[in-house]
């Protein structure tokens, strides 16, 4: 859900609850280039997310704020250079993943969560379960009789494994008790949705930018939205909870973390004036098309939500010893 305008008013003016610091750290921040780091490549939506922001943070900071794009290894390589960067705020994370996750799927990495400051949180969205325009399944109620009907033939397609829309699917196989086959690709535009179009797997779970289009001209059929509440962007759209999934919650976000050590007023500046950017009507109108909601968050809000992810999909990880790509 959208928080309103005067939420984001109370978090840029809001006294963040971490140790005191000498204030003139950060009265003379940022005196050069900023960084924010990327995990994914130009032109997706976390590069969107981070360039939006940026733009608007060089305005609001008078200096420049460039994005870098560190994709590879699943992401992890942007949290390894921001982890071992220096802690003085001019290197920024995009976080599109909690940092504890990275810890339960990946063994050779060089970073752990103590290793970041959390600042704010930017954004969510939600993903939806879709099926094949010809599908005769015209609800989740339906699929999933069907999957209890069929153990193990239905096949859902996600963006790769161990990402949240595998996990998802993962999820829900062990909420409602039903076995399907998982059919992992690399990217959406890696054959996931001509296979879907064409039939060939039964259903995939992905983000609402990349599935919102083909939903609205009728090449495939939405069944739920994954988040607990409905979504703006497909208010039209059930929640897992009410098609009898209780309990049913999956988002991924956007969030801004800091190496650890950063001197905390520098932290609360980052934080206040991202919260100040979120409410600025040209930056909402930017990330309209991303089917985005913007949140904004205080930094042990953002701790919070990383240490729920963590614990929500950590002993489905394990006991599936999923590791990621």
């Amino acid at each position: 859900m959208e928080v309103p305008r005067r939420r984001f008013l109370q978090l840029a003016v809001s006294t963040v609850v971490i140790p005191a610091a000498d204030p003139a750290e950060a009265q003379d921040w940022p005196h050069r280039v900023v960084r924010v780091v990327v995990g994914l490549p130009a032109g997706g939506g976390a590069d969107a997310v981070a360039r939006i922001l940026a733009n608007r943070l060089s305005e609001m900071w008078h200096q420049q704020v460039i994005v870098e794009n560190r994709s590879g290894a699943s992401g992890t390589l942007a949290y390894d250079a921001v982890a071992h960067a220096a802690p003085d705020g001019y290197t920024i994370l995009l976080a599109a993943r909690a940092p504890q996750l990275n810890q339960l799927l990946f063994s050779s990495i060089n970073h752990n969560a103590a290793d970041f400051a959390p600042v704010t949180l930017i954004g969510k969205f939600p993903y939806l379960l879709v099926v094949p325009a010809s599908s005769p399944v015209k609800s989740l109620q339906e699929f999933i009789s069907l999957a209890r009907a069929n153990p193990g033939k239905l096949t859902f397609a996600s963006t790769g494994i161990g990402t949240l829309p595998h996990l998802a699917g993962e999820l829900l196989k062990r909420a409602v008790g039903i076995e399907m086959t998982h059919v992992p690709y690399r990217g959406v535009a890696a054959g996931a949705m001509n296979d879907l179009v064409a039939g060939r797997v039964d259903a995939m779970f992905n983000a609402l930018a990349s599935l919102l289009q083909p939903v609205r001209t009728g090449q495939v059929r939405a069944l739920a939205v994954t988040t607990a509440e409905r979504f703006p962007a497909v208010h039209e759209l059930p929640t897992f909870a009410e098609c009898g999934v209780p309990g049913f919650d999956v988002a991924s976000w956007y969030a801004f973390y800091l190496p650890a050590r950063t001197p905390p007023e520098i932290i609360k500046k980052i934080q206040a004036d991202t919260a100040t950017a979120l409410i600025d009507p040209a930056v909402r109108v930017k990330f309209e098309p991303l089917g985005t909601a913007l949140i904004g968050s205080m930094p042990d809000q953002l701790a919070d939500t990383a240490r729920a992810d963590a614990e929500r999909f950590g002993p489905i990880i394990k006991a599936l010893n999923i590791t990621g790509e």
